[in-house]
């Protein structure tokens, strides 16, 4: 746990590596304060815009925005072209260039529990309700067909779309029948396979539903792939204990492959000269630290249990193994890393309760670890630095950022996640962050929904259109197109 003497250590780390070069995507964000509140963008105000599917009013945006939502499971069942009734808790999401000028949506299903797999074909695990959805569209929202191409998994959170024309989705969970129950208390014994892997999806195609073991079996949220070292990062959000950064080495680089190998190198981030960095917590302005990596020797643990009875090896066990292994050599702690990008050499990644005071205790927490607002960190793959780009002042400004994405111009789009407002924030290379869009959604009956988070944002190739949705038992997507350049993004 964080002492004055460690806290020392970090200050010099941290001085010691902000002398080096830090240029590219850093520089901008580099020359604003971390802590302080940046001086705001120029804000484009925010207005109520018309849905047009129905004309009804579920987002404001800048004058001059236009959206349209498709696949709301709030108002009715919707089916699928392949029969499917689509499942809710839309989240993680890419859009890849699809056939006639249309878009292909690969899109998560964040369910968790056992029941009965949806959707055709053979499921990873019978008894796992989770998975993705693929979706063709137009750029303005139309949709021409959909379908099911991954079913059998669980807590399908985030992930992220790899340059070979795939999606690698996440599951958030360790559950399996060898674990026992989860947050929910709901038993495990009627699974058939162990949970808490990535899995490749084709853009335009059906998952093989053969997990990447090798690439960690924790409570994963998303991913973001450096095709010049061919290494996959893989943010953790372990929502009551200390989370990890890591990255996939897969033994040949997928970009000569075309896919991920399942035959690679799982390791953690440790900062240089601060065993477990309390990354969690406030950071001072521009923290930059030296980091390196260390190996997980044993990224995909089994438990041993008897078919139909409860495990004996407890959740709270389970969810830590992997991580333990790397902070017992030294690796950081984080809170709660969800979203994460890859853009020119860096990994923009998002801690949702980062910044405030240091945690003292490894958890379980209840409420979450970490005591802050949120925090985006920048990993520059080249030179092994780890630095804060932004850490949240206030709920007003920032609150709870989890799923991110970036424009062509270089501008992070952040979702919220929080139990008030929820908007979309934009945070520019100069360190400002603004406002993109504000969640009015309201239920079937009229009861706001303004709590509900956003998740998934991904522009079109193009950068014209960007799909968003919001998440919650039951969820919905957007097509949100205007003049984005005349707001920044």
């Amino acid at each position: 746990m964080v002492n004055v003497d460690r806290r020392t250590v970090l200050r010099g780390a941290a001085v010691a590596a902000g002398g080096a070069v830090v240029g590219g995507p850093f520089a901008g964000f580099a020359a604003r304060a971390a802590l302080a509140e940046s001086a705001p963008a120029k804000q484009a105000p925010l207005q109520p815009v018309a849905d047009e599917a129905d004309g009804e009013v579920r987002l404001w945006l800048p004058e001059g925005f236009r959206y349209r939502s498709f696949h709301d499971t709030d108002r009715d069942s919707v089916v699928l072209g392949d029969g499917t009734v689509l499942p809710g808790r839309h989240d993680g999401m890419a859009a890849f260039a699809g056939p006639d000028g249309n878009l292909i949506l690969v899109r998560n299903h964040e369910v968790n529990g056992p029941g009965t797999a949806f959707g055709p074909g053979t499921p990873y695990d019978g008894q796992a309700q989770g998975g993705t959805t693929t979706v063709v569209v137009t750029p303005h929202g139309e949709v021409a067909d959909s379908y099911t191409s991954l079913n059998g998994t669980m807590m399908n959170c985030s992930g992220g779309p790899m340059p070979w024309g795939a999606w690698v989705t996440c599951e958030e969970t360790v559950n399996g029948p060898d674990v026992g129950a989860d947050f929910t208390g709901t038993p495990n014994v009627d699974l058939e396979q162990r949970h808490g892997f990535v899995f490749e999806v084709p853009a335009d195609g059906q998952s093989d539903r053969e997990p990447i073991t090798q690439a960690g079996r924790f409570a994963h949220e998303a991913v973001a792939f450096d095709p010049k070292e061919g290494a996959l990062y893989l943010t953790e959000d372990n929502f009551g204990f200390p989370s990890g950064f890591y990255r996939y080495l897969p033994s040949a680089n997928p970009m000569s492959t075309g896919r991920l190998g399942n035959d690679g190198r799982l390791q953690m981030l440790t900062v240089v000269g601060a065993p477990n960095a309390h990354l969690e917590a406030t950071q001072e302005e521009r923290a930059t630290y030296r980091v390196e990596w260390v190996d997980i020797d044993d990224p995909a643990p089994s438990f041993p249990y008897t078919p139909g009875e409860p495990a004996p090896t407890s959740n709270n066990d389970a969810i830590v193994y992997v991580g333990k292994q790397g902070f017992e050599q030294g690796a950081a702690y984080f809170s709660r890393l969800e979203g994460c990008v890859y853009d020119h050499g860096v990994v923009y990644f998002c801690s949702t309760q980062g910044g405030g005071p240091a945690e003292d205790s490894f958890g379980p927490i209840g409420d979450g670890y970490g005591n802050g607002l949120g925090q985006i960190w920048a990993y520059h793959a080249r030179s092994q630095l780890l630095q804060l780009v932004y850490q949240s002042p206030g709920a007003d400004t920032l609150d709870l950022p989890d799923n991110v994405t970036t424009s062509a111009r270089g501008t992070l789009v952040l979702c919220e996640d929080s139990s008030g407002d929820n908007y979309l924030r934009g945070l520019s290379r100069g360190g400002q962050i603004f406002d993109i869009a504000l969640n009015r959604l309201h239920s079937t009956g009229g009861a706001p929904r303004f709590g509900d988070e956003f998740a998934g944002s991904t522009f079109s190739p193009d950068g014209g259109t960007l799909f968003v949705n919001i998440q919650a038992s039951r969820g919905m997507t957007f097509a949100i197109w205007g003049p984005w350049g005349q707001i920044g993004v």
